[in-house]
């Protein structure tokens, strides 16, 4: 499964998007698919940095992806503060858009782009965040 290690700053969010575009692209995906794949995983890192490290340069944010003939699984790993994505809220988007509240926005974009979502807490493993795309 290839793996890759980056810095936890928002400069490398363009560089972990071509690993995840290219994998995805090689395992015969379409623009449309591999596009959703690139967001959602944007989505995760740039939460990771501002979220569970709670700013730039504070942590690494490994990435890995595995294609199989029924899609792509792709795992990020961190070791920034924990949470319980159970209680964050989808946001409300029946609210003007002055009154929208972002918090929740990233989570509800990451279910809706990719078939499957599963966050796992481990004090010393860390953060592993699971997203699956079918084909």
């Amino acid at each position: 499964m290839p793996t890759r290690k980056f810095p936890g700053r928002y400069e490398n969010l363009l560089e972990i998007g071509d690993f995840v575009r290219k994998i995805a692209e090689e395992a015969g995906f379409d623009s449309s698919q591999v596009y959703s794949v690139q967001l959602a995983v944007d989505e995760a890192c740039t939460n990771i940095i501002e979220h569970g490290y709670g700013g730039e340069g504070r942590g690494e944010i490994v990435c890995s992806c595995d294609s199989t003939e029924e899609g792509l699984t792709i795992v990020i790993q961190d070791w920034g503060r924990q949470f319980d994505p159970d209680e964050i809220p989808d946001p409300d988007y029946d609210v003007p858009l002055e009154k929208l509240q972002s918090r929740g926005a990233g989570l509800f974009l990451m279910g809706n782009l990719m078939d499957e979502v599963d966050f796992r807490f481990d004090k010393s493993g860390g953060n592993m965040l699971t997203m699956k795309k079918r084909k």
